[in-house]
């Protein structure tokens, strides 16, 4: 049976983004193109939020919509990256994150993402947003650093989407787990005639990050079976941070490194103690050393050392990527059987892989007591023999019979060049529906079974570590440097260290990581009986999933032995029965002011092998007074089961910039000094009483596990909706169509999963000594922190409100073409996030303002607009996209609101039937930069927000044969 494609009734983003939709609903051709209905043509189907099938125009919950004209519009390659222009996303990942490891993995188990894309929906975050395809549901991510709770849209092959529907309302009593802040729905081809192809290639005005992407895909339709098969190729090339003048230096507008840049300089940091007077030292080379450094312990500034200064930190910015380059090829075959007139199957099978790369700076290579490794490198001493060691006595980081000699020596391992990251990802999915219809009396019902296969594979190789096992052997006695060893030099400056050290020390790193999802469903839908106002429809489900994951770091780091972010095995599994019901309870029709009062319940179960059953409830109602409004009203509850990552994740560090309170307690280093209880509370916990500690870096190693004690988060949500489409304005001349909507929303998140922040343990310990904040901080004999540790817990919450409003016009054929104008509005009246403190519990208000690291800014007003012009042969469209001001919150510093402007021409030529398409194209227009962020992680800009810096144009050839 052969099922209409309908888009949904109140699908505003396909307008403003293709200005091809009426604000009711539309049916997507072969095409993609956008085609008002005739009233009453439409059948009942099932549309995203429901299983219930219904005419569309009755939609009760707020949905966008974007076609295959809409997706193309944007000029971007990467369905995230479109997903996340919409004024109603906050962000995720995208590749203007350039973070592998450099930074460590976050507190979520989840690893650092690398390559990934993800999407998040009203500011609550990718893992609590769900994403199907075709109404099921996608495995998710696989990083080669965690195990993630979030959907990486980079692994599903743009080429096979037909369309996205983004729910914008909680719906886990309707899908189950993750549907918290809404629904992204992926819908593929399953129809198509011929073949149908597109070419584009795109670049931005420096030069750089140029962009290929091709599809290809050919369908089949007649005597009862359908076929589409294709290929994708994405291929994106890097942007440098040494190109854009924001991401010269890690502060944004300095000209010169200030105590952001790293203490890791290629000239070194020596922070030791003079050997006949025991005074703590802090020096670095003047100049470059062939052999061995001359110290004099009489006149330790003389000779080859002098102070270390601020203006000696190494700035790491030049070698990070502003848009990491990266690899996509995807293949995909549907296959629709009629099997009899009421029976049909349909398999689809997806292969997909991708190829990603991250660059950071040549490794900061950090040894001693105060280096934060946490690690064998914490630990080693420098023996005396070394011929490269100037100090004359063995440099030990103490134990319990010998003091500590020496506290940090940072080396900027220049040598063995910028650290490099290459991903491989692989992506598998096979599924199979069977569907079919009877009658059971004079009523229609429906029904389907589906299964599912997914799994996710991904690898890294992370050229440029060092095995702290052999360092420590290179630097220890030179009796014990034996066979392939060779002494390693620490002391001689950039280019002292030898190709024969390099080779020794250096190895490459190889982590791995999976994820599996498998399950099926049952679904029945259909119409119980006949009540007054209409016919009570019911839908019934089950469904069962199988999720299982594991990280497996390489064995040199999990044993210890590597010198950037240490890592350990972790795997697990958990599934999930569920049962669900819904019905849709017809009230009122025909009545004066009543024309049509609907109602509508569903109720989900889920039953997990982890933490047990949860269950979530939803009731809505819709009213249409006239045929020109519709309101409508829904509550619901929702909740988000612990991820893999979240649940069993070993111990993993994130270096987090967090300023220590304990340091430069007397201001001797220029900063305001400590209070006189917070001086008392830091000595107590061994800093230095006289002032001599000062944080040697920004980053602080912060350490977080999984705990398997973790409950589901939930959530509460009201959501308001009127849409209006006035009738009077279909007779005026100058408009076809006029539609206004608004919809209110209003979610409360409990139990958020995270762990205690390390700054509130900071601040518990040092202005209330609290035993417990204080036994998770590690500081070393100088007052060093050596690592914070942290345990994930359900203790925060979220409360969150806003408006979105959408105007849509279009006008008629005129003389002048066809005019068409698209208006969507966000507006954030509220984000509240309620966490531990250092008294307790306090209250962080969002909005309108801009986090920092992790980056994410909450601006309180965005909007897109769209002018759409077509005529004959050509169409031509003009986008706005505005980001209101916001205020960090851990500088004094205003993100200025930005205006980006978009534009594309199209010209499809009559002569040829309009089978091949010219397209020009230019994504921001005016060169608008993003605003300068202090506190935002690399690249001095929030990459959730913010377009890369430049004008990027780009030219398409499409043909459909």
């Amino acid at each position: 049976m052969k099922a209409k494609r309908i888009l949904l009734a109140h699908s505003c983003v396909a307008a403003l983004l293709a200005g091809a939709l009426s604000s009711t609903t539309a049916s997507a051709q072969d095409t993609g193109q956008a085609v008002a209905p005739q009233a009453g043509s439409l059948e009942e189907i099932v549309v995203t939020g429901s299983r219930i099938r219904r005419d569309p125009l009755e939609q009760s919950q707020p949905v966008l919509s974007l076609d295959e004209e809409a997706l193309a519009r944007t000029g971007l390659s990467s369905t995230a990256e479109i997903l996340q222009r919409l004024p109603v996303s906050g962000g995720g990942l995208n590749s203007r994150f350039n973070n592998s490891g450099n930074f460590g993995n976050p507190p979520d188990g989840g690893g650092v993402g690398a390559g990934a894309a993800e999407v998040d929906l009203r500011y609550l975050g990718s893992r609590r947003t769900l994403v199907l395809v075709d109404g099921l549901r996608w495995v998710n991510g696989a990083s080669a650093s965690g195990i993630p709770s979030a959907t990486d849209l980079n692994t599903i092959p743009p080429g096979m989407i037909e369309r996205i529907e983004v729910l914008q309302e909680g719906a886990s009593p309707i899908y189950g787990s993750d549907a918290i802040a809404g629904v992204i729905n992926i819908i593929t081809r399953k129809r198509q005639e011929g073949f149908v192809g597109s070419a584009q290639i795109g670049a931005y005005d420096e030069g750089d990050g140029i962009t290929q992407d091709y599809s290809l895909s050919w369908g089949s339709d007649n005597e009862g079976t359908a076929i589409v098969a294709g290929v994708n190729y994405v291929k994106q090339e890097s942007v440098l941070a040494s190109d854009r003048d924001i991401a010269l230096f890690p502060t944004p507008g300095i000209t010169e490194c200030d105590t952001s840049c790293s203490s890791g300089t290629p000239f070194g940091r020596f922070i030791v103690n003079n050997p006949l007077t025991g005074e703590a030292l802090d020096l670095t080379l003047r100049n470059v050393i062939a052999g061995r450094p001359v110290f004099d312990p009489l006149n330790p500034t003389a000779g080859d050392f002098r102070p270390f200064e601020t203006a000696d930190r190494f700035n790491f910015q030049p070698f990070n990527y502003v848009q990491a380059p990266s690899e996509r090829i995807g293949t995909f075959f549907t296959v629709t059987q009629e099997i009899t007139d009421s029976i049909n199957f349909t398999g689809k099978a997806v292969y997909n892989n991708r190829q990603s790369r991250n660059q950071a700076a040549p490794l900061p290579l950090f040894v001693g007591p105060d280096a934060g490794n946490g690690n064998l490198l914490d630990t080693i001493s420098i023996d005396a023999t070394n011929p490269y060691n100037p100090f004359g006595v063995t440099l030990t980081p103490g134990d319990a019979n010998t003091p500590a000699n020496y506290s940090f020596i940072g080396r900027r391992f220049v040598e063995g060049g910028p650290r490099r990251y290459e991903q491989s990802v692989n992506t598998w999915y096979v599924s199979g529906t069977l569907d079919g219809s009877f009658q059971m009396g004079e009523r229609d019902w429906y029904w389907d079974v589906n299964g599912i296969w997914s799994r996710n594979e991904a690898t890294q190789e992370f050229a440029g570590n060092v095995n702290a096992q052999r360092l420590q052997q290179a630097l220890g006695p030179v009796a014990n440097c034996t066979g392939a060893c060779v002494p390693f030099n620490l002391f001689g400056g950039p280019g002292s260290i030898t190709p024969e050290q390099v080779a020794f020390v250096q190895f490459t790193q190889k982590d791995s990581s999976d994820q599996e999802l498998a399950g099926g469903s049952i679904n029945l839908s259909g119409d119980l009986f006949e009540l007054p106002a209409g016919t009570l429809g019911i839908a019934v489900g089950y469904e069962y999933r199988d999720q299982q994951g594991s990280f497996e770091p390489d064995a040199t780091v999990a044993a210890g032995l590597g010198s950037d972010i240490p890592a350990q095995p972790t795997s697990g599994q958990f599934d999930v029965h569920e049962a669900y019901g819904e019905l849709r309870v017809p009230i009122i029709r025909d009545l004066p002011f009543l024309q049509e009062v609907e109602a509508s319940l569903a109720a989900r179960y889920s039953d997990y092998s982890t933490f047990g059953g949860e269950t979530t409830y939803r009731a809505g109602l819709t009213w249409r007074p006239t045929e020109e409004v519709l309101l409508r009203a829904s509550w619901g509850e929702g909740f988000r089961a612990p991820g893999i990552g979240e649940l069993y994740g070993t111990p993993s560090r994130f270096d987090q910039e967090i300023t220590d309170p304990c340091s430069d307690l007397l201001g001797l280093a220029g900063g305001t000094p400590a209070s006189a209880a917070v001086q008392a509370n830091c000595i107590a916990q061994g800093v230095p009483a006289n002032g001599s500690y000062v944080q040697n870096n920004p980053q602080l190693s912060v350490i977080t596990g999984g705990n398997e004690e973790l409950q589901p988060e939930t959530s509460e949500s009201w959501v308001f909706g009127a849409v209006y489409s006035p009738e009077w304005a279909r007779d005026q001349a100058w408009v076809d169509r006029l539609d206004i909507e608004a919809n209110y929303y209003d979610i409360t998140l409990d139990g958020a999963i995270q762990p205690v922040g390390a700054d509130t343990l900071l601040g518990r310990c040092a202005e209330t000594l609290d035993a417990l904040s204080c036994a998770a901080i590690t500081r070393t004999a100088s007052g060093a922190i050596a690592q914070i540790n942290g345990l994930l817990q359900n203790i925060g919450s979220i409360d969150t409100r806003g408006i979105d409003v959408t105007l849509t016009y279009r006008g008629p054929e005129t003389a002048y073409g066809a005019f068409g104008l698209s208006f969507i509005n966000a507006i954030l009246l509220e984000y509240t996030e309620t966490v531990p403190t250092t008294s307790g519990t306090g209250e962080i208000e969002r909005e309108g303002t801009e986090r920092g690291s992790p980056d994410q800014a909450f601006p309180e007003y965005k909007f897109t607009a769209v002018l759409d012009w077509r005529m004959g042969d050509f169409d031509a469209a003009f986008t706005a996209r505005y980001v209101s001001a916001v205020e960090e919150t851990q500088a004094d510093n205003e993100l200025g609101e930005r205006l980006y402007g978009d534009v594309q021409v199209t010209w499809t030529p009559s002569m040829w039937d309009q089978r091949v398409g010219l397209t020009l194209g230019v994504n921001n227009l005016f060169d608008t930069d993003p605003p300068g962020c202090f506190s935002c992680g690399l690249n001095n800009f929030d990459p959730t927000t913010y377009d890369v810096p430049g004008r990027f144009g780009y030219v398409r050839l499409s043909y459909r044969m």
